[in-house]
């Protein structure tokens, strides 16, 4: 049986490359390619797929938002996210999300040729090294309400908009960032900022 496959990854020479890649798998066949996070659910309704091959860092919705999104609407698709960045926070959220497949951009052609056969047969596909560091670091201290407030102050906005956007007082939203400073044993705001995004809770 030939594995119908969808890619979702915005930059055009690495969907190429990928594309490319499977091409040469007789037994797996590429039938849709999106660029965006906000096209994927169509597409994979329409191509009928078996795998969605999905950037975790796409323009619109995340990659992460997009397997989530599938997996409550099309049970039957199985995701296999790829990443450049292997933070340990970044797989946990991916588990978290029930995609099927988490593995590095960078791994071996066979590699990605496995792990879309594996994920189609029902099977749980994460890189060894990854799930090892993952087992290692500890779950995020931060509530969801803290991420989002977090998340929405590396957008680079203030008080304010956080405030108007989170729907809540600029006094708690003040409040919320004084806590998550603390929790993360952070310098200041921007240095929380990094931590989560170092730590892939962002």
């Amino acid at each position: 049986m030939v594995i119908r496959v969808l890619i979702a990854e915005d930059m055009h020479i690495v969907r190429g490359a990928l594309v490319a890649l499977l091409r040469l798998e007789p037994d797996i066949e590429v039938v849709s390619e999106v660029a965006s996070g906000d096209e994927i659910l169509a597409a994979a309704r329409s191509s009928r797929i078996q795998v969605a091959i999905i950037d975790i860092d796409l323009p619109g919705k995340d990659g992460l938002t997009a397997a989530t999104e599938i997996h409550e609407q099309l049970p039957e698709v199985r995701t296999l996210i790829l990443t450049s960045l292997g933070r340990p926070g970044t797989l946990r959220r991916a588990l978290a999300a029930k995609v099927n497949g988490f593995l590095l951009k960078d791994a071996p052609a066979e590699k990605l040729a496995n792990a879309v056969r594996g994920v189609a047969a029902g099977r749980r596909m994460v890189d060894g090294e990854l799930a090892l560091a993952a087992w290692d670091t500890v779950d995020c201290p931060l509530t969801p309400r803290e991420i989002d407030v977090l998340r929405l102050t590396a957008e680079g906005r203030d008080t304010l908009e956080v405030a108007a956007k989170a729907f809540l007082s600029t006094g708690t939203v003040r409040n919320y960032l004084t806590t998550i400073v603390a929790k993360l044993n952070a310098r200041n705001r921007v240095d929380a900022i990094r931590i989560a995004k170092e730590s892939g809770w962002l």
